[in-house]
């Protein structure tokens, strides 16, 4: 695979999450009439960072966990959590039926994610056009 720039892999991933991300919150405004139904979110914003951070070679400050005592169980490695998170947005008051998805942080989720989004597709496009007009030139020089 043609990878254009170090962050193209990047774009591509944050690309994939504001997708899902979508998907989950189109998921909770359908179901905000579903007894019981809790909303969901994910949250991916820390892996990217992370991700960002071995792609560029930053340093990545982690605190190192202190054992007092035999019996503390070791941290758990990236692996662990190297995936991003799926959490339930409970924050708000469940009706009567139990069901706490509120339209209105819904859909200004889903409208925060649509410009994020498109954000992320028009820095791609402006990668391939930059790449683009360096293979241009570079056909017209030879």
């Amino acid at each position: 695979m043609l990878h254009i720039t170090k962050s193209f892999e990047l774009l591509k991933e944050a690309l994939d999450y504001r997708s899902i991300r979508q998907d989950m919150i189109a998921s909770n405004i359908a179901n905000a009439d579903t007894p019981f139904y809790r909303p969901k979110d994910i949250r991916f914003e820390e892996k990217l960072a992370e991700q960002k951070a071995k792609v560029f070679h930053h340093d990545s400050h982690t605190l190192e966990l202190a054992k007092t005592s035999t019996k503390h169980l070791d941290p758990l490695g990236d692996a662990a959590t190297s995936k991003a998170q799926i959490f339930f947005r409970d924050g708000h008051m469940a009706r009567n039926d139990g069901n706490s998805v509120d339209l209105d942080v819904e859909t200004s989720e889903m409208a925060k994610n649509s410009v994020m989004y498109n954000a992320l597709v028009n820095g791609m496009k402006k990668q391939a056009g930059i790449f683009r007009a360096v293979l241009d030139y570079s056909a017209k020089v030879q």
